[in-house]
């Protein structure tokens, strides 16, 4: 085989080192004025031990970081500042300077942040000296023969709508994809959710190309002793993936996993939810990357804090100006933005950029979470969620510039796993809790179970380092209360779940009427539900809202159509779900106001996704225009996976 290209070598910057060398010098100097345990006997001996610790890292951090790589991926790379830090310590004294206590991890991060701050200030973009160090890296695992055809790299940006990422672009917000777009390289299409639109549903069918029976984020299994099955945990994602997974997904030939919920069916995988507890996976020599430069971590440690600054402020800017819909955020969730739209991004950019520069692995597919978790809480248009976006530009840019680096090419393809739609929330507008509702629509001696939330798509709280003993008790008592309640209620989004489970099997629309009378009026009467789904004896599949019944089986329609403003293709979806085993027994729907683009969650998040209504079920794809794809509509993200698998065999022709 031959090198299809010539491969380019990171040029040195001048006013980058420079600027490099300032911020470390500024950094030790900060910690030492504020007094935090940094003794400095002269500000002359800053800038040598700077100039010495710069000289030291280019000859021993290679093989430091070689030597303690277990060590630092088992502490997700928080070994780096203490090694940063031993490294000061170590030298400090030879030129008149103590670094003692907190300071090992303090200085370490100043150095960092300064730089970062400078950099911004005087808006330099360079990542020379990144690139660089991986490159030095990558040579000794690169293999002599290099691959004639291109790989492929695959960007999810969880939660954009293709709406939403058109305006970005419009605004300014997104500069890189949009010279994608205008170059004429690439093509944008939207495509269309199941009626799941949710991460775990879509990642099932654009991974495995299998989502079948995924009724939402979390649903009940009464066949299976009325167990709950959902899209996040330790123990179900596994579960799940061992459902869908034929043996023939995504990333199955030489791909790799990078932040997903499944694996692809790849066992080069980093925080890859269905694979996070196989630990000897852990281990992963993309970490390096991550590690390559000293500083580096501590850059992303900075970046991190910053974010925390930056939602604090958010916070009291949204209260004080009193914008709607909002919810309460609380102290909880600021290192969670913080870890989703920092942490995670930096980690995924880095060992994406690594495995580019070894330019072994012929597809890699990664999660990238900031913007959906920020349009979760703050709003899908809010000042929060356009800067994930600004930021999320940053990443693809340097991404699609390691390419000059790389030893082959590499292609890329761009897209989102469903979207989002804003409105405040069932709470907010009705005055209680949907399940509290529900209740009020029952005989007052049954008891029932709720879970609200589905933000767990983004892992938390599902860490396997987070086991302890509270926890799992916890579990254990959620699973008594599921085995002894005969209602449960779940939520994903604007969709909402009712399963009776004193019997086995889905109940019927005339049994639901036969045996709680009040149930099925109450619900449709009430203004924020938009339709319910149940199956009737005699008719089928029904749709029932306020002033008519789409009967989904025949076409007709009595009265009113409920699903007026759901989309095309929306009787499709519920023919669908209705046909899994495990369909609540009333499925529910907000409704959807086109006006003013709102839907009403059922959980209290700002915006939402996981049923029909708005641009939730309305992601994109963005890929190479000489790809062969069809001109017709997409529709379910198993047509996602087709599309992927059938061009990335295309090009190994």
């Amino acid at each position: 085989m031959e090198i299809i290209k010539k491969k380019q070598i990171p040029k040195r910057s001048l006013k980058r080192s420079l600027i490099v060398f300032v911020g470390n010098v500024l950094g030790i100097y900060l910690i030492s004025f504020l007094g935090l345990g940094v003794k400095v006997s002269q500000f002359d001996n800053i800038l040598l031990l700077v100039i010495f610790i710069s000289l030291v890292n280019a000859i021993l951090w290679p093989i430091l970081t070689r030597i303690a790589m277990p060590f630092l991926v088992l502490t997700f790379g928080f070994g780096t500042l203490i090694l940063n830090g031993l490294l000061l310590n170590l030298f400090a004294p030879t030129f008149g300077i103590e670094i003692n206590g907190a300071a090992l991890i303090l200085a370490p991060l100043a150095m960092a942040a300064v730089t970062t701050i400078l950099s911004s200030l005087i808006t330099i973009e360079d990542d020379s000296s990144y690139y660089r160090a991986v490159l030095r890296d990558a040579k000794k695992k690169t293999k002599t023969e290099v691959k004639e055809y291109p790989g492929v790299i695959i960007v999810e940006i969880d939660g954009l709508a293709y709406n939403v990422l058109c305006e970005a672009v419009k605004k300014g917000h997104m500069p890189n994809i949009k010279e994608m777009i205008e170059s004429g390289d690439y093509s944008l299409r939207i495509w269309e959710t199941d009626l799941s639109s949710q991460t775990g549903a879509s990642q099932a069918g654009i991974l495995h190309g299998n989502n079948e029976g995924i009724v939402a984020f979390r649903w009940i299994e009464k066949s299976n002793g009325n167990q709950m099955m959902q899209c996040s945990g330790i123990d179900k994602v596994p579960e799940l993936e061992k459902r869908i997974s034929d043996g023939n997904g995504l990333l199955v030939d030489n791909g790799a996993s990078r932040s997903n919920l499944f694996s692809g069916d790849t066992d080069n995988v980093i925080f890859t939810f269905s694979k996070i507890m196989e630990f000897k996976k852990l281990y992963n020599k993309a970490w390096y990357s991550v590690f390559s430069n000293p500083s580096n971590f501590a850059r992303i440690i900075a970046l991190f804090l910053a974010d925390m600054i930056r939602e604090i402020y958010s916070q009291i800017i949204h209260s004080v100006k009193n914008i709607q819909p909002r919810i309460k955020r609380g102290i909880v969730y600021i290192p969670t933005r913080a870890a989703t739209n920092v942490f995670m991004r930096e980690i995924n950019t880095s060992t994406l950029i690594g495995d580019m520069m070894v330019g072994d692995i012929d597809i890699a597919y990664s999660t990238y979470l900031g913007y959906d978790e920020i349009a979760h809480h703050s709003g899908v248009r809010d000042n929060d969620a356009w800067y994930a976006l600004r930021e999320m530009d940053k990443q693809i840019k340097h991404l699609t510039d390691a390419n000059k680096y790389c030893p082959r090419e590499y292609q890329f393809v761009i897209q989102s796993d469903h979207g989002q739609t804003n409105g405040a929330t069932f709470t907010q507008r009705y005055g209680e809790t949907f399940e509290e509702f529900v209740k009020s629509l029952l005989p007052e001696d049954m008891t029932l179970f709720a879970k609200m939330s589905s933000d767990e798509d983004h892992f938390a709280g599902s860490s396997p380092f987070s086991r302890d003993k509270k926890k799992i008790k916890k579990e254990e008592k959620e699973q008594e209360e599921l085995s002894d309640s005969e209602v449960i209620v779940l939520a994903s989004g604007n969709l909402a779940m009712i399963y009776l489970t004193q019997w086995s099997q889905r109940l019927t629309y005339e049994e639901l009427n036969s045996y709680f009378p009040e149930l099925i009026p109450g619900l449709i009467s009430n203004e924020y539900v938009g339709f319910i789904l149940v199956k009737s004896q005699k008719h089928g599949d029904l749709a029932i809202g306020k002033n008519g019944t789409y009967f989904l089986d025949s076409g007709e329609i009595e009265g009113e159509n409920p699903l007026e403003g759901f989309g095309y293709n929306i009787v499709r979806h519920l023919k669908r779900t209705s046909s899994f085993e495990h369909t609540p027994d009333i499925l529910v729907n907000s409704f959807y106001d086109k006006q003013a683009d709102e839907v009403c969650a059922f959980e209290e998040l700002v915006g939402s996704h996981g049923g029909a209504g708005g641009d939730q079920s309305k992601p994109f794809i963005l890929f190479p225009s000489n790809w062969k794809v069809s001109d017709d509509e997409i529709i379910g993200a198993e047509n996602i996976y087709r599309l992927l698998k059938e061009n990335l065999t295309e090009l190994k022709k």
